[in-house]
């Protein structure tokens, strides 16, 4: 079953709504670099490729890129995670300030190195290497503390949460206990999990794995849409949360709720990079929901803004108009075969 597309005027409407929007994200903060360059030649000294340094791109990662979308959407979120007292953390905190995030919920581990993730690329966008630089650890003692304080300081009234989990460290039990708590108090709860997480996530509004993610979670292959309908269900279940949207790559999304279930096709006209994509589905996911989207209308939404952000270079952005422009031409009927 293929789930029907959003009206025009129903998305015009709710794309009107995200301006100014709140929505609170916590997860893990990192940088994305990307040193790109040509390759023409094998190294001498070993069979590996000679990049030729042409420029250097840095952008927002992780939790940081899901704030950065909802920002870029016209939504106003908060942010709150780890960083490291290093050059790597100055470069985030700018970089959200020129997006106008503000940074108060970033806490400073000075025993921990800012998750950065060096992508060596090629000028067609094809990744050579990629070196990471990061501690994966549970925060502990003032620093831990200092981390769910700022969380509940900053989640006080607040309706929707993101939970951006990459398990680098910030997404702890007791980090997770505080953002049910706000669930309980009436906020929705989505999350972009890590599998090993799991069960830190039960009672979630929406979690949403990609196919790999699901099949682990379920311990089933997911080749077609009945399968994906049988692993979302039993994902729900696992999870104990209320629903899940599985992300397929070029097979779009599947959708599963109490009252939805069916497929979402994918709307990419072109792929030059799926860096950061999961990061731009949740962050329209989330700010649709608190924008008074329902739960089919913001899947197709999200959908639609993964076909955007694959066609950039890198960790990447939608502005509302081009998620309007992608809209329309996705409502627009095929061009007939020659």
């Amino acid at each position: 079953m293929t789930l029907p597309p959003i009206d025009r005027q129903r998305a015009v409407d709710l794309v009107g709504r995200f301006a100014g929007v709140p929505v609170l994200v916590v997860g893990d903060v990192m940088l994305d670099r990307f040193i790109v360059g040509r390759v023409n030649r094998i190294s001498p000294e070993a069979p590996v490729p000679v990049v030729r340094f042409e420029s250097e791109h840095i952008r927002l990662g992780g939790a940081a890129n899901v704030a950065h979308n909802i920002a870029t959407l016209g939504g106003r979120p908060s942010l709150v995670g780890l960083v490291g007292q290093d050059a790597a953390a100055a470069k985030i905190r700018d970089r959200l300030a020129a997006a106008g995030i503000r940074g108060e919920g970033l806490v400073e581990d000075r025993e921990r190195v800012t998750t950065e993730k060096v992508r060596i690329v090629t000028e067609r966008s094809q990744q050579v290497a990629r070196v990471d630089y990061e501690d994966d650890r549970d925060p502990h003692g003032d620093v831990h503390s200092a981390l769910v304080g700022r969380l509940k300081a900053l989640g006080r009234d607040v309706r929707m949460v993101l939970v951006s989990d990459y398990l680098k460290g910030s997404i702890t039990r007791a980090v997770m206990d505080a953002v049910m708590g706000m669930k309980a108090s009436g906020a929705m709860v989505v999350v972009d999990p890590k599998i090993p997480h799991l069960e830190r996530y039960t009672g979630a509004t929406l979690i949403t794995p990609n196919h790999h993610e699901a099949e682990a979670a379920t311990h089933r292959l997911i080749r077609t849409d009945e399968e994906a309908a049988a692993a979302a269900r039993e994902f729900r279940t696992r999870a104990n949360c209320d629903a899940a949207l599985i992300t397929r790559g070029d097979a779009g999304m599947w959708l599963s709720d109490a009252s939805h279930a069916g497929s979402i096709p994918a709307v990419a006209r072109e792929v030059a990079d799926v860096t950061g994509a999961g990061d731009t589905v949740v962050a329209t996911l989330a700010l649709a929901l608190a924008a008074g989207a329902a739960i089919d209308e913001a899947a197709v939404l999200a959908n639609i803004a993964a076909g955007i952000v694959v066609g950039k270079f890198g960790a990447a952005t939608v502005t509302p108009d081009e998620l309007l422009a992608a809209l329309e031409l996705n409502l627009q009927p095929p061009a007939p075969s020659p």
